[in-house]
């Protein structure tokens, strides 16, 4: 898998087990409806941890325009290779996002609110405040780049040799996002990944959908400059502390 392929295939099953644990909660008649916020942002993490174990071994596993900002930022990794990523990650959202929407039609044609819809593919203020929405989503991508940028491999210490921790090594920033969501999440539906966001929200625009109602485009800037400012702040901060 070439690192392209990798961020595709990572940000689909990201964005598939993401939206799908959204359209589980949100929708009519599924079995999961009404579950509530604990098994969205568990669904969410898991959904992080089963992306990172498929593409970290090829890419990194960035998955996230964010992440590959951040770490081009900070010196982690070539600025040249940032378009190539994003592009990556946009393909992959919208794949994802096509998927679940097709997986969960007849849920979407049982569900009655446009809005509840709509937020099974993107994310929306629960308060809507210009400013206070887009600090939610610096402050949140924030927290996970700059915990990224302090992630260290297992070394055996006696040779200097590193172990690894195969699969397992997808686990913390899995744990981040958990914290994320549990944490700082209510405000806004922590984005923290512009492709998690425009991608679906692309495809929301697109596919039919009965009573679907707005886009929400209006928001939609936010996810994604939110996000990238916060991940600015996080390599800009890890460089003056280094």
């Amino acid at each position: 898998m070439t690192p392209f392929i990798s961020e595709i295939v990572g940000t689909f099953l990201l964005i598939l087990m993401g939206c799908g644990v959204n359209a589980n909660v949100s929708l009519q008649k599924t079995y999961g409806s009404g579950s509530g916020w604990i098994v969205i942002t568990t669904g969410w993490a898991l959904a992080v941890y089963t992306g990172v174990v498929v593409a970290g071994p090829h890419s990194g596993a960035h998955l996230n325009p964010a992440v590959t900002i951040g770490l081009a930022l900070a010196g982690e990794f070539s600025i040249y290779d940032v378009p190539s990523y994003v592009s990556a990650q946009m393909i992959g959202a919208m794949l994802g996002a096509f998927t679940v929407w097709l997986l969960n039609k007849k849920h979407f044609d049982a569900t009655e609110e446009g809005d509840t819809k709509r937020g099974v593919f993107c994310t929306a203020p629960a308060i809507p405040n210009t400013a206070l929405n887009l600090f939610s989503e610096l402050v949140g991508t924030f927290v996970l780049i700059f915990a990224v940028l302090y992630f260290t491999d297992a070394i055996n210490t006696s040779d200097n040799t590193i172990i690894g921790l195969g699969s397992l090594g997808a686990l913390p920033v899995a744990l981040i996002v958990w914290g994320i969501g549990l944490s700082l999440g209510g405000t806004t539906g922590y984005a923290i990944n512009p492709a998690r966001d425009l991608g679906p929200r692309i495809i929301h625009a697109l596919v039919p959908i009965k009573n679907k109602g707005s886009n929400g485009w209006g928001y939609s800037w936010i996810p994604i400059v939110g996000p990238i400012l916060g991940a600015a702040v996080a390599a800009g901060l890890a460089i003056a502390l280094a």
